[in-house]
């Protein structure tokens, strides 16, 4: 059984695969009642608040998984936001939020994940 990591909001469909085909699903989002609602109940299911911009949060979240699951087999980074529009459009702070969530959350994640998967000696 492996433990997947998903965001639900995004995330959704892989985190529902995952759990029918038995695996353990850590989905996480900035809002928690949110993502239960989409995922339902399954006792391979933790649900866990991350806000991905924050480094902290992604720690507490690594945390919480391996305390209720032991381990992290794969990490799905998939948080994103987006302004549409033309780029000349875009407030500074539109493009600095798509880059924090885009760019910088996902290495916090992986910052956060990877010395479980390093001690592991495996992931993805």
């Amino acid at each position: 059984m492996a433990c997947h990591w998903c965001r639900a909001r995004h995330g959704g469909d892989i985190a529902k695969a995952a759990l029918t085909a038995g695996n353990q699903v850590v989905a996480t989002g900035r809002n928690t009642d949110r993502v239960a609602k989409a995922l339902g109940d399954d006792e391979n299911l933790l649900v866990v608040k991350l806000d991905v911009t924050s480094p902290a949060d992604a720690e507490a979240a690594v945390k919480a998984a391996v305390d209720k699951f032991g381990k992290i087999d794969v990490l799905v980074n998939n948080a994103a936001n987006f302004y549409g529009g033309f780029f000349e459009e875009l407030t500074l702070d539109q493009i600095e939020s798509q880059v924090r969530t885009a760019l910088i959350g996902p290495m916090n994640v992986t910052r956060a994940v990877l010395p479980v998967m390093r001690k592991q000696r495996s992931g993805s």
